[in-house]
C-alpha cells in the first residue's frame, strides 16, 4: 500500500490531481492517501517526481517492532494481572499463534491470488 514520506513530500499536488478516485489529498501543503479509498493502482508512485510516495515494504521493520513492543507489553500485563511468569509465557505463545494464523492467511490469500492471476491468463 503506498505512503507519503513527509519530509519528501514537496506539496506540489500532482499525485492528488491524477488519483483516479480521490484518496489522495493535500493536508498542510503534504499529500495524504486515504487509504480507504486507494484501489492501489499505482498511479501516485509514477507520477510524484520527489518520489514522496513509497511502497508499504519499506515500513516492514517498523511494524515487526511495534508487533514485538504490543506482545511484550501483554506478556507484561498477564503476568501482572494474571499472577506469575507462567502466564506471561501463555501470552507469548498465544501471540506466536496469532502471528502463525496471519501468515496463514496472508499465504492463503497469495495462493488464491495466483489462481486468479493464472485465470485471468487463459480468459
Amino acid at each position: 500500500m503506498p505512503w507519503v514520506a513527509e519530509d519528501m513530500c514537496i506539496g506540489c499536488g500532482i499525485c492528488v490531481e491524477e488519483c483516479p478516485v480521490d484518496a489522495i489529498v493535500m493536508e498542510d501543503e503534504i499529500a495524504k492517501i486515504h487509504m480507504s479509498d486507494c484501489i492501489h493502482c499505482g498511479k501516485c508512485h509514477d507520477v510524484c517526481d520527489q518520489q514522496a510516495v513509497r511502497h508499504d515494504s519499506e515500513k516492514v521493520p517498523d511494524e515487526v517492532k511495534a508487533n514485538v513492543a504490543e506482545t511484550m507489553s501483554f506478556m507484561e500485563a498477564c503476568e501482572r494481572y494474571l499472577g506469575d511468569a507462567e502466564e506471561r509465557q501463555k501470552c507469548l505463545n498465544r501471540m506466536i499463534k496469532h502471528f502463525n494464523k496471519e501468515r496463514m492467511v496472508a499465504e492463503k490469500t497469495i495462493e488464491e491470488l495466483e489462481l486468479l492471476r493464472n485465470h485471468n491468463r487463459r480468459t
